[in-house]
C-alpha cells in the first residue's frame, strides 16, 4: 500500500511580513508545481485539490499572498499590488529553494502568474492559467454579459442596488449569491476548504485592489491588461476553463491567442473550479501536459 505524501508547513519571512505556506510531497524527478489563489484575496485553501497531485510525483506547494489568510497584513492596503505579489512569489520561490517551477494561478492567480512570467521566465518551467486573465476589462465585460442572462428578477435586484451603490444591502448579497452559484462554483453544497477561502476573503486586499464583488471591480487592477505583451511569454503553457466560468471561455480563449503554441482545455460540466467540480479529469488533464514538458 502506498503512504501518503508527507506535508509540512511553516512561515517565511518575505519582505518584511510572514508569509504562510504548505507543501505536500517530496522534491523528485517531477517538479515542483507552485500554485497561486485568486481573490485578490482568498486563501489556498480552496486549491487543496490540487495537493492529488503530490500522489503522482509532484511537490504541490501553496502558500497564502500577503494580506491573506494565515499570512501578515501590511500597515498600508497601498502595498497591495500585483507588483508587489509578483515580487513576493520569486522571493518565496528562492527562500522555499524550490528552484523553476511549474506555476499554476487560479483566478486573480492566473493574472499573477500572467504577471510573473512576463518578469521572471526563467524561474518557470511551464505556466497553468487557471480561470485566469490578462485583462481586466475584458473579464468584466464578459461578467456584465453573465449578467444580462441571468433571469429577470435577479438581473433587477442587481441593478436596483448597484444604482443606488447598496452592495451590503442582504436582498443584493442574495442575488450575488445567485451569480455565484452559477458561474464560480456549481457543486451542491459547497466543499468546506471553498466556502472558508470565501469566508475568509481579506476585505482589506480584495476591496483595494478589485472591489465589493466578483463582477463590480472598482479597485486598483481595474485598468490592468497584459494582452499586448503575451506574445513574450514563451513557455509551455496550459489554459482551462469552465464552460459556465466568471472568467468565461471568451477570455480564456484571448490569452490562448496571445500565447504562442499554447493548449487550451475547456471543462464542459464546471464554473470557475474544474479542479473541484471535475476533479479528477483535471488532475489527468494537469499531469499530462506536466509529463509532456517534463
Amino acid at each position: 500500500m502506498t503512504s501518503a505524501p508527507p506535508v509540512r508547513d511553516g512561515y517565511a519571512s518575505i519582505h518584511g511580513r510572514r508569509l504562510f505556506w504548505k507543501i505536500f510531497g517530496e522534491p523528485g524527478p517531477a517538479g515542483t508545481l507552485l500554485t497561486l489563489h485568486g481573490g485578490p484575496g482568498a486563501t489556498h485553501d480552496y486549491l487543496l485539490p490540487l495537493a492529488d497531485l503530490a500522489a503522482r510525483g509532484y511537490r504541490v506547494v501553496f502558500y497564502d499572498q500577503v494580506g491573506c489568510g494565515r499570512s501578515e497584513r501590511t500597515p498600508s492596503n497601498a502595498e497591495y499590488t500585483v507588483e508587489r505579489d509578483v515580487a513576493d512569489l520569486e522571493a518565496l520561490r528562492q527562500e522555499l529553494g524550490l528552484g523553476p517551477v511549474h506555476l499554476l494561478g487560479s483566478s486573480y492567480g492566473g493574472m499573477l502568474a500572467i504577471a510573473y512570467a512576463l518578469e521572471h521566465p526563467a524561474s518557470l518551467r511551464t505556466l497553468i492559467v487557471a480561470s485566469g486573465l490578462a485583462s481586466v476589462p475584458l473579464t468584466v465585460a464578459e461578467m456584465h454579459r453573465l449578467k444580462r442572462e441571468l433571469p429577470e428578477s435577479i438581473r433587477s435586484t442587481l441593478e436596483r442596488h448597484e444604482a443606488k451603490g447598496e452592495f451590503e444591502d442582504p436582498e443584493y448579497l442574495a442575488a450575488v449569491q445567485e451569480f455565484y452559484r452559477r458561474h464560480l462554483c456549481r457543486l451542491s453544497p459547497w466543499p468546506p476548504e471553498f466556502q472558508y477561502s470565501l469566508d475568509s476573503m481579506s476585505l482589506p486586499k480584495y476591496g483595494t485592489m478589485n472591489g465589493p464583488n466578483e463582477f463590480t471591480i472598482t479597485g486598483t487592477t481595474r485598468d490592468w491588461d497584459q494582452t499586448p505583451r503575451l506574445p513574450e511569454i514563451r513557455l509551455p503553457t496550459l489554459i482551462t476553463v469552465g464552460r459556465y466560468d466568471e472568467v468565461t471561455p471568451v477570455v480564456a480563449e484571448s490569452i490562448h491567442r496571445g500565447i504562442r503554441g499554447s493548449e487550451l482545455v475547456l471543462f464542459e460540466q464546471s464554473s470557475h473550479v474544474p479542479f473541484w467540480e471535475e476533479r479528477a479529469r483535471y488532475m489527468d488533464v494537469v499531469e499530462r501536459f506536466l509529463r509532456a514538458h517534463a
